[in-house]
């Protein structure tokens, strides 16, 4: 598969089969991951996955805390308002949507709370002693896990509801205070027959976001 195909063939997966990822895969894809650039060779990404019991515990906690109204939010903060041209794309999710797919979006909310019953989900952390430069090249790794789960089969998709609560994360994954939890991304294999995976998001043509100059 080249980077092409896999660019072409990514998306956002909303359902999962159960089945188990062999850790040995999830390494193979980490060790490559590793290639991918940072200013001056930090590599300030820090990864902790959650499968299994582990990632049972989460789910349940996070349940409870959905249940009891416990409010959460990631440990960087949501931007308090988007520019009108990320609005508008926002917007354009629906504009992907088939009759069916619209149907199925109903369960959105419910699975995303449940990490979309993902096998296991890749958790990238940083340092808080980096600031956000460091986060262009934990971006930049999150892409490499991506396409490099892609090419081997698996499906992924990089959601903040997954980090909610990061409190339950550090517990559970005994994720160091004196790191940030960034994203979560749920990966896995993708139930087909799940009519949400036949959501595919519209994108801006490149000529209407790339300027040259003059």
């Amino acid at each position: 598969m080249t980077v092409t195909e896999a660019m072409n063939k990514r998306s956002s997966i909303r359902a999962f089969k159960p089945d188990k990822i062999d850790r040995s895969l999830l390494m193979e894809i980490f060790e490559l991951a590793a290639r991918t650039p940072s200013w001056g060779n930090t590599q300030p990404w820090e990864v902790f996955v959650a499968d299994g019991e582990a990632l049972d515990k989460i789910r349940e906690a996070y349940a409870n805390n959905y249940e009891s109204n416990v409010a959460g939010g990631p440990e960087v903060a949501r931007p308090p308002d988007w520019p009108e041209e990320a609005k508008r794309r926002q917007g354009g999710i629906r504009g992907g949507m088939t009759p069916e797919v619209q149907e199925a979006f109903s369960q959105f909310a419910q699975l995303n709370q449940a990490m979309f019953y993902a096998p296991a989900v890749v958790f990238l952390c940083m340092d808080k002693a980096l600031t956000n430069w460091s986060m262009y090249d934990i971006g930049a790794y999150s892409q490499s896990v991506m396409l490099l789960a892609t090419e081997r089969g698996l499906s992924t998709i990089p959601a903040i509801t997954s980090v909610t609560y990061p409190e339950i994360l550090h517990r559970e994954l005994n994720i160091p205070d004196s790191y940030y939890v960034l994203i979560g991304i749920p990966i896995g294999y993708a139930d087909d027959t799940q009519d949400i995976n036949k959501l595919h998001t519209l994108r801006d043509k490149a000529a209407d976001v790339v300027r040259f100059a003059d």
